[in-house]
Protein backbone atom coordinates (compact mmCIF):
# COMPACT_ATOMS: atom_id res chain seq x y z
CA UNK A 1 0.00 0.00 0.00
CA UNK A 2 2.80 2.08 -0.39
CA UNK A 3 2.01 3.16 -4.08
CA UNK A 4 -0.43 6.18 -3.55
CA UNK A 5 -0.88 8.53 -6.07
CA UNK A 6 1.31 11.59 -5.74
CA UNK A 7 -0.01 14.96 -6.57
CA UNK A 8 2.56 17.39 -8.75
CA UNK A 9 2.87 20.34 -6.90
CA UNK A 10 3.19 23.81 -8.71
CA UNK A 11 6.77 24.24 -7.82
CA UNK A 12 7.24 20.11 -9.22
CA UNK A 13 7.52 18.43 -5.79
CA UNK A 14 5.91 15.72 -5.46
CA UNK A 15 3.57 14.78 -2.73
CA UNK A 16 1.69 11.11 -1.96
CA UNK A 17 -2.65 12.17 -2.54
CA UNK A 18 -3.19 10.47 1.16
CA UNK A 19 -1.69 11.50 4.11
CA UNK A 20 -1.70 10.93 7.93
CA UNK A 21 -3.02 13.67 10.25
CA UNK A 22 -2.31 13.80 13.72
CA UNK A 23 -4.52 16.74 14.99
CA UNK A 24 -5.86 16.11 18.62
CA UNK A 25 -3.38 13.09 19.50
CA UNK A 26 -1.23 13.89 22.41
CA UNK A 27 2.30 13.21 22.07
CA UNK A 28 2.27 10.31 24.03
CA UNK A 29 0.27 8.74 21.79
CA UNK A 30 1.56 10.17 18.48
CA UNK A 31 4.54 7.98 18.21
CA UNK A 32 2.61 4.59 18.62
CA UNK A 33 -0.22 5.94 15.85
CA UNK A 34 2.40 7.40 13.26
CA UNK A 35 4.44 3.63 13.94
CA UNK A 36 1.21 2.15 12.67
CA UNK A 37 0.53 4.41 9.69
CA UNK A 38 4.06 4.06 8.24
CA UNK A 39 3.79 -0.12 8.66
CA UNK A 40 0.07 0.34 7.07
CA UNK A 41 2.09 2.41 3.67
CA UNK A 42 1.61 5.89 4.75
CA UNK A 43 4.70 8.24 3.57
CA UNK A 44 3.46 11.34 4.55
CA UNK A 45 2.54 12.64 7.95
CA UNK A 46 0.86 16.36 8.70
CA UNK A 47 1.53 17.91 12.13
CA UNK A 48 2.12 21.36 13.82
CA UNK A 49 3.46 23.29 16.13
CA UNK A 50 -0.02 23.63 18.12
CA UNK A 51 -0.61 20.27 18.31
CA UNK A 52 2.26 19.65 20.98
CA UNK A 53 3.16 16.19 19.13
CA UNK A 54 6.12 16.93 16.64
CA UNK A 55 8.35 15.15 18.83
CA UNK A 56 6.13 12.35 18.75
CA UNK A 57 5.87 12.52 14.89
CA UNK A 58 9.69 12.89 15.05
CA UNK A 59 10.22 9.92 17.21
CA UNK A 60 7.99 7.55 14.97
CA UNK A 61 10.23 8.84 11.94
CA UNK A 62 13.50 7.82 13.29
CA UNK A 63 12.36 4.55 14.51
CA UNK A 64 10.83 3.48 11.10
CA UNK A 65 14.22 2.92 9.22
CA UNK A 66 12.41 4.43 6.64
CA UNK A 67 14.68 6.61 3.97
CA UNK A 68 14.04 10.28 4.96
CA UNK A 69 13.52 10.66 1.09
CA UNK A 70 11.00 8.76 0.81
CA UNK A 71 8.92 10.54 3.83
CA UNK A 72 6.76 13.52 3.20
CA UNK A 73 6.48 15.61 6.62
CA UNK A 74 4.24 18.70 7.02
CA UNK A 75 4.30 20.94 10.08
CA UNK A 76 2.51 24.64 10.05
CA UNK A 77 3.74 27.94 11.54
CA UNK A 78 0.94 29.05 14.69
CA UNK A 79 -0.55 32.34 14.83
CA UNK A 80 1.08 33.48 17.75
CA UNK A 81 4.39 32.80 16.10
CA UNK A 82 3.68 34.94 12.82
CA UNK A 83 6.31 37.88 11.54
CA UNK A 84 9.28 37.58 9.98
CA UNK A 85 11.84 36.86 12.70
CA UNK A 86 9.51 35.11 14.52
CA UNK A 87 8.31 32.32 12.08
CA UNK A 88 12.10 32.09 11.47
CA UNK A 89 12.36 30.82 14.62
CA UNK A 90 9.13 28.80 14.84
CA UNK A 91 10.59 26.86 11.87
CA UNK A 92 13.67 26.06 13.76
CA UNK A 93 11.78 25.13 17.08
CA UNK A 94 9.78 22.52 14.74
CA UNK A 95 12.77 21.17 13.03
CA UNK A 96 14.53 20.49 15.96
CA UNK A 97 11.31 18.92 17.69
CA UNK A 98 11.27 17.01 14.47
CA UNK A 99 14.65 15.83 13.95
CA UNK A 100 14.94 17.03 10.75
CA UNK A 101 17.64 18.51 8.68
CA UNK A 102 14.36 19.88 6.38
CA UNK A 103 10.84 19.80 5.82
CA UNK A 104 9.08 18.91 2.76
CA UNK A 105 5.58 21.77 3.22
CA UNK A 106 5.48 24.04 5.84
CA UNK A 107 2.33 26.22 6.30
CA UNK A 108 1.02 29.30 8.08
CA UNK A 109 -1.71 27.60 9.77
CA UNK A 110 -4.22 30.60 9.86
CA UNK A 111 -4.71 33.59 8.24
CA UNK A 112 -5.41 35.61 11.45
CA UNK A 113 -6.65 38.62 9.30
CA UNK A 114 -6.85 40.85 12.18
CA UNK A 115 -3.33 40.61 13.07
CA UNK A 116 -1.79 41.63 9.20
CA UNK A 117 1.23 39.38 10.02
CA UNK A 118 0.85 36.44 7.25
CA UNK A 119 2.40 38.21 4.29
CA UNK A 120 5.71 39.06 6.87
CA UNK A 121 5.56 35.34 7.90
CA UNK A 122 5.57 34.21 3.84
CA UNK A 123 8.44 36.82 3.11
CA UNK A 124 10.47 34.20 5.93
CA UNK A 125 9.23 31.26 4.29
CA UNK A 126 10.31 32.55 1.14
CA UNK A 127 13.91 32.62 2.60
CA UNK A 128 14.00 29.25 4.34
CA UNK A 129 12.56 27.88 0.87
CA UNK A 130 15.61 29.61 -1.01
CA UNK A 131 17.38 28.29 1.40
CA UNK A 132 16.21 24.66 0.72
CA UNK A 133 15.43 24.03 4.07
CA UNK A 134 11.77 23.74 2.91
CA UNK A 135 10.69 21.69 -0.13
CA UNK A 136 7.70 23.43 -0.65
CA UNK A 137 5.68 26.42 1.16
CA UNK A 138 1.85 27.01 1.35
CA UNK A 139 -0.70 28.07 3.54
CA UNK A 140 -3.84 26.46 5.04
CA UNK A 141 -7.29 27.76 6.12
CA UNK A 142 -7.04 31.01 4.18
CA UNK A 143 -10.25 31.92 2.27
CA UNK A 144 -10.19 33.63 -0.76
CA UNK A 145 -9.82 36.77 -0.08
CA UNK A 146 -6.52 36.41 2.42
CA UNK A 147 -4.63 34.07 -0.59
CA UNK A 148 -5.16 36.57 -3.53
CA UNK A 149 -3.48 39.33 -1.43
CA UNK A 150 -0.89 37.15 -0.32
CA UNK A 151 -0.07 36.48 -3.91
CA UNK A 152 -0.23 40.20 -4.63
CA UNK A 153 2.95 40.27 -2.43
CA UNK A 154 4.27 37.49 -2.67
CA UNK A 155 7.84 36.20 -5.18
CA UNK A 156 6.60 32.17 -4.70
CA UNK A 157 2.98 31.14 -5.00
CA UNK A 158 1.77 28.51 -2.31
CA UNK A 159 1.97 25.38 -3.42
CA UNK A 160 -0.89 24.39 -0.85
CA UNK A 161 -4.33 25.53 0.60
CA UNK A 162 -5.12 23.73 3.30
CA UNK A 163 -9.09 24.00 3.99
CA UNK A 164 -11.23 22.50 6.06
CA UNK A 165 -13.62 20.28 3.47
CA UNK A 166 -15.87 17.54 3.73
CA UNK A 167 -19.34 16.81 1.69
CA UNK A 168 -21.10 19.23 4.16
CA UNK A 169 -18.53 21.88 3.52
CA UNK A 170 -17.41 21.39 -0.15
CA UNK A 171 -15.46 25.40 0.17
CA UNK A 172 -15.87 25.49 -3.33
CA UNK A 173 -15.18 29.28 -3.92
CA UNK A 174 -11.39 28.30 -2.18
CA UNK A 175 -11.32 25.66 -4.77
CA UNK A 176 -12.39 28.00 -7.64
CA UNK A 177 -9.27 30.41 -6.31
CA UNK A 178 -6.51 27.64 -5.57
CA UNK A 179 -7.53 26.31 -9.39
CA UNK A 180 -6.71 29.55 -10.58
CA UNK A 181 -3.34 30.02 -9.04
CA UNK A 182 -2.38 26.17 -9.48
CA UNK A 183 -2.66 25.84 -6.09
CA UNK A 184 -3.19 22.24 -4.90
CA UNK A 185 -6.06 21.98 -2.29
CA UNK A 186 -5.72 19.94 0.70
CA UNK A 187 -8.51 18.71 3.03
CA UNK A 188 -8.22 18.94 6.72
CA UNK A 189 -11.13 17.25 8.93
CA UNK A 190 -12.19 15.26 5.52
CA UNK A 191 -14.56 12.96 7.27
CA UNK A 192 -16.41 16.22 9.17
CA UNK A 193 -15.12 14.81 12.10
CA UNK A 194 -16.86 11.67 11.65
CA UNK A 195 -20.28 13.75 11.02
CA UNK A 196 -21.07 12.58 7.47
CA UNK A 197 -20.21 8.37 7.90
CA UNK A 198 -24.22 7.90 9.12
CA UNK A 199 -25.04 10.31 6.41
CA UNK A 200 -27.56 7.63 4.24
CA UNK A 201 -26.52 8.76 0.82
CA UNK A 202 -22.76 7.69 1.80
CA UNK A 203 -24.04 4.14 3.65
CA UNK A 204 -25.76 3.37 0.18
CA UNK A 205 -22.82 3.73 -1.51
CA UNK A 206 -20.26 2.77 0.38
CA UNK A 207 -23.27 -0.92 0.40
CA UNK A 208 -23.11 -0.77 -3.15
CA UNK A 209 -19.27 -0.77 -2.98
CA UNK A 210 -18.30 -3.25 0.06
CA UNK A 211 -16.15 -0.36 1.68
CA UNK A 212 -16.56 1.72 4.59
CA UNK A 213 -18.16 5.00 4.70
CA UNK A 214 -15.04 6.47 5.00
CA UNK A 215 -13.67 4.88 2.50
CA UNK A 216 -16.48 6.03 0.61
CA UNK A 217 -15.70 9.83 1.25
CA UNK A 218 -12.24 9.45 0.99
CA UNK A 219 -12.34 8.37 -2.36
CA UNK A 220 -14.56 11.08 -3.40
CA UNK A 221 -11.96 13.56 -1.94
CA UNK A 222 -9.09 11.57 -4.25
CA UNK A 223 -11.40 11.26 -7.52
CA UNK A 224 -11.53 15.01 -7.35
CA UNK A 225 -7.88 15.57 -7.11
CA UNK A 226 -7.84 16.55 -3.96
CA UNK A 227 -4.81 15.63 -0.84
CA UNK A 228 -6.39 14.46 2.27
CA UNK A 229 -5.17 14.10 5.66
CA UNK A 230 -7.50 11.41 7.50
CA UNK A 231 -7.15 10.64 11.92
CA UNK A 232 -7.42 8.02 13.40
CA UNK A 233 -5.76 6.11 16.48
CA UNK A 234 -7.79 3.64 15.57
CA UNK A 235 -5.10 0.51 13.58
CA UNK A 236 -7.58 -0.95 11.38
CA UNK A 237 -9.33 2.08 9.99
CA UNK A 238 -5.81 3.97 9.85
CA UNK A 239 -5.20 1.07 7.37
CA UNK A 240 -8.81 1.32 5.61
CA UNK A 241 -7.96 5.04 5.13
CA UNK A 242 -5.36 4.30 3.04
CA UNK A 243 -7.00 1.82 1.07
CA UNK A 244 -8.94 3.63 -1.26
CA UNK A 245 -7.88 2.74 -4.80
CA UNK A 246 -9.50 -0.96 -5.09
CA UNK A 247 -12.99 0.94 -6.20
CA UNK A 248 -14.23 3.63 -7.95
CA UNK A 249 -17.12 5.84 -7.73
CA UNK A 250 -19.53 6.36 -10.62
CA UNK A 251 -20.01 10.19 -12.15
CA UNK A 252 -23.70 9.64 -10.67
CA UNK A 253 -22.22 9.00 -6.75
CA UNK A 254 -19.83 11.89 -6.89
CA UNK A 255 -22.67 13.56 -8.06
CA UNK A 256 -24.85 12.90 -5.28
CA UNK A 257 -22.08 13.26 -2.44
CA UNK A 258 -21.67 16.79 -4.21
CA UNK A 259 -25.54 17.52 -2.92
CA UNK A 260 -24.20 17.18 0.45
CA UNK A 261 -22.82 20.43 0.39
CA UNK A 262 -24.94 22.50 2.85
CA UNK A 263 -22.09 24.86 4.48
CA UNK A 264 -21.28 23.24 7.92
CA UNK A 265 -18.24 23.36 9.48
CA UNK A 266 -16.63 21.87 12.03
CA UNK A 267 -14.29 24.12 13.27
CA UNK A 268 -13.88 28.36 13.13
CA UNK A 269 -14.18 30.48 10.47
CA UNK A 270 -10.88 31.84 9.37
CA UNK A 271 -12.32 35.35 8.44
CA UNK A 272 -12.49 35.42 12.47
CA UNK A 273 -10.40 33.25 13.83
CA UNK A 274 -7.25 34.57 16.26
CA UNK A 275 -6.03 31.50 17.68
Amino acid sequence: MTNTPRITLNNGVEMPQVGFGVFQVSDAETTAAVTTALDAGYRSIDTASIYGNECGVGNALARSGIRREELFVTSKLWIEDMGYDQTLKAFEQSLQLLGLEYLDLYLIHWPAPANDLYAASWKAMETLYREGKIRAIGVSNFQPVHLEALIERADVVPAINQVELHPALQNRSVIDVNSRYGVTTEAWSPLAQGAMLTEPTILQIAHKHGVSAAQVILRWHVQQGRVVIPKSVTPTRIASNLDLFGFELSQGELVSIDMLDRDERTGPHPDFFMG
